[in-house]
């Protein structure tokens, strides 16, 4: 295992959500409370940030210069080059005091995105799919909807909601995206922080990042257990995804909201992108590949 690097000092406000697009090299990250998209290129070291205007919860790779990403007011097509957002649909259109969070693409190329309150409501938030330009439900009653990933098989889905301090696995269909037999894969200890985001490596095991507990783990989701952890100088560790050519370099994004200024001057990198060769390779960043149908006209 290589040292922890600091990729980048970017102070974001709630970093989340990387993802790798291996098609262009680069790391797609966003900053939830900051309301930017970042595209993060390694060769150069450059960081290019659009300002989406309004939380952006998760984004996934699509076309060469366009993305999806999931935003307070649903999902959008983003356009890189000129900053055109499209409204494919806003399942809670009518939720004001909602927003969406984590988000990836599955195997097939679905867009599963969760939503949260945001004045810290329990249960008032839920998961949703994006697959073909509609919208399903897929859970209600959610409190932080976090955490997504799929083994290597592509037969096992797990999902995080963050206050339940818990991963559960479904099983999963990719033909058809149904999800059953829901049961508990990793049960977090007290004194760890809560589970946030998490990914999944080539050999099956996942990597979860501790929201207020200072570190990414990896467990075994067959037997529950904790392998090894990485310390992370950033309280609020947020998500992680593995990238670089051979998806080698695992990504951890952190958060600075609601830290105090005592905290900020212990953790000043807080808010960063960091980078470590953890000695596994991991899975790869799905891209969204279903069909987009046409944008819903909202005044029909």
């Amino acid at each position: 295992m290589t040292e922890l690097e600091l990729v980048l000092d970017a102070k974001a406000k709630l970093g989340e959500g990387p993802s790798w697009d291996a098609e262009a090299g680069r790391l797609f990250w966003v900053d939830i409370e900051g309301f930017g998209l970042h595209a993060y290129d390694p060769q150069t070291g450059e960081d290019t940030v659009y300002d989406i205007g309004q939380h952006i919860g998760a984004v996934v790779p699509y076309e060469k210069e366009r993305v999806i990403v999931a935003l307070r007011e649903g999902y959008h097509v983003y356009n890189l080059n000129t900053g055109e957002l499209e409204l494919i649909h806003d399942p809670e259109e009518s939720r004001k005091d909602n927003r969406f969070n984590d988000g990836k693409c599955d195997p097939a190329g679905r867009f599963w995105a969760g939503t949260m309150s945001l004045e810290g409501k329990d249960k008032q938030g839920a998961l949703y799919c994006l697959e073909d330009g509609e919208v399903s439900t897929v859970f209600t009653e959610v409190s932080t909807s976090n955490g997504l990933g799929w083994s290597p098989d592509h037969k096992t889905m797990y999902y995080i909601d963050t206050p339940t301090g818990k991963v559960d696995r479904l099983d999963y269909d990719e033909k058809t995206g149904e999800l059953s037999n829901r049961r508990t894969a990793v049960d977090f200890p007290e004194n760890v922080g809560f589970p946030d985001g998490m990914t999944v490596d080539a050999e099956g095991m996942i990597w979860i990042a501790h929201w207020g507990g200072s570190q990414v783990s990896r467990w075994n989701p067959d037997t529950g257990k904790m392998l090894s952890r990485i310390e992370i100088p950033a309280e609020q560790v947020t998500c992680c995804c593995f990238g670089g050519q051979d998806l080698d370099e695992l990504y951890i994004t952190t958060a600075r909201n609601g830290l105090s200024a005592e905290q900020l001057k212990k953790t000043p990198h807080a808010g960063g992108l960091f980078r470590i060769k953890p000695g596994v390779k991991g899975m790869p960043t799905f891209r969204y590949k279903q069909k987009l149908f046409r944008i819903y006209d909202e005044s029909l």
